[in-house]
């Protein structure tokens, strides 16, 4: 496996990044950008996902990334949560919630396979 040199090499980054923008073309549109409150808390949430990971990777120990990638992980379950919201005042469609929501599982996934592949020795 090649060493990852930069944030954007992480899968995880690039997940979290196709979530975010999705997310920025979903709350655009429709009462959806008239909400500020859900909108601007969905974008935070998403763009929270993406960054972390990206801060995460810039620390000194695999400890200090694992924190972040928690992070990283709690905010995309964040927008599972919001995009809930955002179905049930039909500001998206059931098609829409599932493409989106399906990004944010996998986001997730890879955000915890790869917390688990730094190998944290327990204390």
């Amino acid at each position: 496996m090649p060493l990852i040199k930069r944030f954007e090499d992480i899968v995880a980054w690039q997940e979290a990044r196709k979530l975010v923008k999705r997310v920025y073309q979903i709350t655009r549109k429709g009462e959806f950008r008239k909400d500020f409150g859900l909108r601007d808390q969905i974008q935070r949430a998403s763009v929270s996902s993406m960054t972390n990971i990206a801060e995460g990777f810039d620390c000194e120990s695999n400890v200090e990334f694992a924190r972040f990638l928690v992070i990283a992980r709690r905010s995309a379950v964040e927008v599972q949560s919001l995009l809930y919201t955002a179905l049930d005042t039909e500001y998206i469609d059931e098609a829409v919630f599932k493409e989106m929501y399906d990004q944010a599982a996998k986001t997730k996934a890879i955000i915890h396979a790869l917390k688990r592949s730094l190998k944290i020795s327990p204390k």
